[in-house]
């Protein structure tokens, strides 16, 4: 249980440090749209993209987005085709990480790409997707 916890708060909190920063090349890619519904008005939608080698790591690109009529929204611009996973988290406090309670359940809902919906850290061959040449829009599920 406390392996789990320290992976999930590891993966969940570097979203701290690259919130708002890209670290992909600015040539040219397309844009990845991320919308998430969200139940409550409360904080932030964090979400970090990730490749193979960075994943659950430190994210590729950060965002972060307020919750407008029920969902949180992002696009992440200049991705380049490959294959990539998300991982987003509710920062309902607004503290910039995850919360979790004294037994190590997390406080705030998260989500991965897929829809990967299991108990601990979602795992790259379930999360992963592919990119193109074309735009692509994803809704992800807390």
């Amino acid at each position: 249980m406390k392996t789990l916890l320290f992976t999930l708060t590891l993966t969940l909190t570097s979203f701290l440090l690259q919130a708002q920063s890209e670290t992909v090349s600015p040539s040219e890619g397309i844009t990845l749209t991320v919308t998430v519904p969200v139940q409550s008005t409360e904080g932030h939608v964090i979400f970090g993209l990730y490749d193979e080698l960075t994943f659950l790591k430190q994210p590729l690109m950060g965002l972060e987005s307020a919750i407008v009529d029920g969902k949180a929204t992002v696009t992440f611009t200049n991705v380049k085709p490959g294959t990539y996973a998300i991982v987003l988290f509710h920062d309902k406090n607004d503290n910039k990480q995850m919360d979790f309670e004294a037994n190590g359940m997390p406080k705030e809902m998260f989500g991965a790409s897929n829809n990967v919906l299991a108990f601990g850290p979602p795992q790259w061959k379930e999360a992963k997707f592919d990119v193109g040449d074309q735009p692509l829009t994803l809704e992800i599920i807390m």
